[in-house]
Formats: C-alpha cells, structure tokens, sequence
C-alpha cells in the first residue's frame, strides 16, 4: 500500500483467536478525551492489531492526493508518516467508503500491497455524513482468512476512531473561534464593556456545547457495546421469557439514543420542515389543547383575533413547542382564576404578523429583563431559560423575531411572523 512508509516487520509471535468477551473489555476500555487524540487512536491501532493478529495496523488520514499516518501499532519516525494516496488500497478503500479485504496477494492480480505482506483488512474512517477521511488499515505477513464477525468489529472501532476525530477538530474550530472573538473584542475600544460581555457569554455557550458533545460522546460509546452484547445474547438465548427481557432492554437502548440526540438539540442549528399553515386555524386548536397542561388548572384564556384569514410558512410542531413553552410561562406568572390574553394582530409592516401574549403577573425586574432569553436567565428559581431561548431560536429560524416586555400590567410577549401571501 504505502511503500515510502513501511515500517519494519513486527516479528511478534502467534496469538491466540480473541474470544468476544475479550473484544467487548477492548471496546469498554478505550477512553477518549478532547487533548488526547493520538494516545486514543494509538490505542485503537493496537486494539485491532491484537484483536485481528496484524503485523501493522495503522490509522490514516487521506485529503486530496496527501495521505498521513495519525496512529501505529508499531512505533514509527516523524519522516515516515506521510504518503502520496495515489493508486493505493487507501485511496481504495476511501473512494468506495466500504471495507476491503485481502486475503492472499497471490489470488489478486491487482493490488499495491508492499512486497512483504500477503493479507489486508482496510475499513473506511466515515463522518456523520458518510464521507470516508481515512483509514484503519491492517497488514499481515501471511495469508489471513477474516470472517464477517471480525470485520463488522473493525468497522466498529473505525467509528469510534472518527466520531473521535470529528469531535476533536469540531473542538479545534471552537477554539479557533473563541481565539477570533477574543482578538476582535480586544480591537473594540468603543464599547469595551458591551464587547467584554458578549465574549464571555459566547464562552458560556461554548463551554456548553462541548460539554453537551463529551457528555454524548461517553455516553454513546458505551451504549454501543452494550447494544452490541444484548444483540448477541438474542441470538444465543432461545427462551420466551429471556426474548421478552432482551427486547425491553433493546427499546430501552435505543431510546436513550433518541435522548442522546435530543440533549444535542439546543446545540445544532434549527432545521425547519416548513408548510403552508393558516395561523387562525392553528391558535384555534392550539389552544383548546393546552388548556389540558398542568399550569393551566384554574386559569383561562382571553382570544382576539382579528384577522381571521392569515397564513405563514412554518414548521408547524416547533412553532408548537414555541408557543407551548410562552403559555405555560404565563400560566405560572398569573394566580388561579385569572385570565392570560392573547390576539393576532398585524405586525410592524404589511409582510409580518404579530401573536401577543400577556399576563398581568408581576412585572420582570429590568435588570433581568434583558437577559431573559439566554441560557440559564430565568424568573423562575429551578428554571434554566433554556425554552425561551430555544424558542427565540426558532422563530429566528423562521425569520420572524420575539420580543418580551414588562411594566406594572404584567408582561407580554410578542412574536412576529412574516406572512405568506
């Protein structure tokens, strides 16, 4: 494969197969953390070396005609750890973005694999969106039969492999940002105060964000041996009673995935499924349902609507979940028997709407005021912020805007809409 780069030949002696059990303890003890990349693909390298009996494994970057060699079983010099991809099983294996197998040089006629091996195992590192940036290639200096059971656990450990990498230049961006922010901050003389708070506000959020995708990154990794030890026992345990226990813990697995996934929620950009919606029609229904929430015990609502034939493009279950979190708001803020407003009226030009909605709780002091809306700034003592500012978010994202203000006569949030005419 990579004949400017070759090591010398491992002359370690025969291993024994690995047993499962001795895969799954390979899987629970790598560990990752954001600074120590290169120990953990070192470790991965040497995983499969010794899960799979290499003489080389290595872990690779490909980008463009540059290859680069980021991780060894063997140890390696500096010089030694670049490559051209041109015409290699790497380039291969990364232009397919599927596994490749070799196992006798003397059965393939066309192959680039360096003189003194005969076998080959090369699987693709692939991002979240599919696309292979490298490899995790192992040599062999003898022929090697590789079964369906010991590639699927290569493929396993070159996922690890890249949501690592993934996460470590997502990381590296970050940083990269928040050295641009603090240097343009330092440039502003004008508004030193306004600049210093924005900085450290963005510091917050990304301190959050990394949190959020460490937090994922440990959790998920251990979920996925777990999975994959409870689909082997489906099919090794043959009993209705065993069956019935393995499938709860299967919905339960993949139910933590689909939390694990939403915890990332607040974090990612706002991907909206627009539609055509009527807003009349919409509030309608919308509000006889959410007079069923808790909060709502004991309260009522007052409509206006003065426009009764209005329409916007919108996500119709995130501009639920808006206007979901603004009413149980008000419902806390106001007591029992009292009433929250709402009513559509137009908005600040002829191309926008406006959805207020008041209730006459006591005012939000104005020191609070225009923080409310960012993370972690609430009125309430157990709130985070975090649904008003997913909700400032969203209808953001559908190019409207959300404005909250306060007086003697309680608060009123209004929303704005561009309408779709």
């Amino acid at each position: 494969m990579m004949s400017k780069s070759q090591p010398p030949v491992n002359s370690a002696s025969f291993m024994p197969p690995v047993s499962p059990e001795l895969e799954m303890e390979y899987l629970t003890t790598l560990n990752y953390r954001s600074g120590d990349l290169a120990a953990y693909l070192t470790e991965i390298s040497r995983s499969v070396s010794r899960l799979i009996q290499s003489d080389w494994t290595i872990v690779t970057l490909c980008q463009g005609e540059t290859g680069q060699i980021i991780a060894s079983n063997l140890e390696m010099r500096r010089e030694s750890a670049s490559f051209s991809v041109h015409r290699t099983l790497a380039a291969e294996v990364v232009q397919s973005v599927r596994s490749l197998v070799i196992e006798n040089r003397q059965n393939m006629r066309d192959h680039n694999l360096a003189s003194e091996y005969h076998a080959y195992l090369g699987v693709p590192l692939k991002m979240r969106n599919q696309a292979a940036i490298g490899t995790i290639c192992s040599f062999l200096c003898h022929p090697r039969s590789f079964t369906e059971a010991e590639v699927k656990m290569v493929e396993l450990f070159a996922e690890r492999a890249a949501t690592a990498i993934e996460n470590f230049w997502l990381y590296q961006h970050q940083l990269q940002v928040n050295h641009q922010l603090s240097q343009e901050a330092a440039a502003c003389s004008i508004d030193l105060k306004r600049s210093q708070g924005q900085l450290i506000e963005q510091e917050r959020l990304a301190a959050i964000g990394e949190f959020t995708t460490m937090i994922v990154h440990e959790v998920r990794n251990p979920l996925t041996t777990i999975e994959l030890g409870l689909r082997y026992a489906q099919k090794v345990l043959q009993p209705d009673s065993d069956q019935q226990r393995l499938n709860l813990a299967l919905k339960e697995s993949e139910r933590l995935k689909h939390l694990l996934n939403d915890i990332l929620y607040y974090a990612k950009p706002q991907v909206l499924k627009l539609s055509r919606l009527n807003l009349s029609l919409f509030l309608d229904e919308f509000l006889l349902q959410v007079q069923d929430v808790p909060e709502a015990v004991d309260r009522r609502i007052k409509y206006t609507n003065s426009l009764p034939e209005v329409a916007v493009m919108a996500d119709l279950d995130k501009l639920k979940q808006v206007f979901l979190n603004l009413f149980r708001n008000a419902f806390e803020a106001i007591a029992p028997q009292e009433a929250v407003d709402c009513s559509i009226r137009p908005g600040i030009n002829v191309n926008s709407i406006c959805i207020e909605i008041h209730n006459g709780g006591a005012p939000i002091p104005p020191e609070l005021l225009s923080q409310i809306g960012t993370p972690f700034c609430s009125t309430k003592p157990s709130g985070t912020g975090l649904g008003l500012a997913i909700s400032k978010r969203i209808i953001a994202a559908h190019g409207g805007e959300l404005i909250i203000e306060s007086s003697v006569s309680g608060t009123k949030v209004s929303v704005y809409l561009p309408m779709n005419l």
